[in-house]
């Protein structure tokens, strides 16, 4: 069992991050177990990566002394197994806001499905979606967008190395991606359902890697309050 010196010296705790949680409230939570446990007024914790609420899957904590690494775990390579749904959009790209158009999806195939795949691996330029926690003049862009005021977002470059469909149940594509740091999965649904001379956003996400560690290898926060216990 892990002591009081050994969290205030750094741990890199992974932990497979719930749907409905923020990433803050992940770390809030790992923060206060520890507090609690070893009677300590304040530990230093973050986490290397944030994930959207609707978004489940691996969270790099690191406390103590490893918060000092968190930006090398952040520029790691990341992968996800995800669904985008075909034939409608959403303002923020994903489930968050509510469908704002509707296609016709009917004359789409899987070959097109699958040849779309290949104008978005490599390097490619990315729009950020305004639902995002990126600021712009100091505030953050879901405000502008939450306000209803429009803002102009520059592209920027990010890596693709991978872009699969692993199933096709229309209107649902699964996939499987690996990307660099920076990369927005929202927006790449967003530019899928465009490639496709369509809409799409995306419906699940979930992170299973970050550089070499696994999503097989994290715990529940369930799992870890009864390891600071056992």
């Amino acid at each position: 069992m892990l002591t009081k010196e050994d969290y205030l010296e750094g741990q890199v705790i992974l932990i497979d991050k719930p749907l409905g949680w923020t990433s803050f409230q992940v770390v809030n939570k790992v923060r206060w177990l520890i507090r609690k446990q070893f009677d300590l007024k304040k530990i230093k914790v973050g986490h290397a990566g944030t994930l959207d609420p609707l978004a489940s899957g691996l969270l790099i904590l690191c406390t103590g002394k490893f918060t000092k690494q968190i930006e090398t775990y952040q520029a790691q390579h990341k992968e996800y197994t995800g669904t985008i749904t075909l034939g409608a959009t959403t303002p923020s790209y994903d489930l968050e806001t509510e469908i704002d158009n509707t296609y016709n999806i009917t004359s789409i195939s899987k070959d097109d499905i699958h040849q779309a795949t290949s104008q978005f691996v490599g390097d490619i330029m990315q729009q950020p979606p305004v639902f995002s926690a990126l600021k712009k003049e100091g505030k953050r862009l879901y405000e502008y967008a939450r306000a209803g005021e429009e803002v102009e977002i520059p592209k920027r470059a990010v890596h693709i190395s991978a872009f699969e469909i692993t199933t096709i149940h229309l209107p649902n594509v699964d996939f499987r991606v690996a990307c660099s740091k920076g990369t927005y999965i929202r927006s790449l649904a967003h530019d899928f359902g465009k490639a496709l001379d369509n809409g799409a956003h995306l419906s699940a996400l979930r992170r299973t890697k970050i550089g070499d560690f696994d999503v097989a290898n994290a715990i529940s926060i369930e799992a870890f309050e009864t390891s600071l216990t056992n």
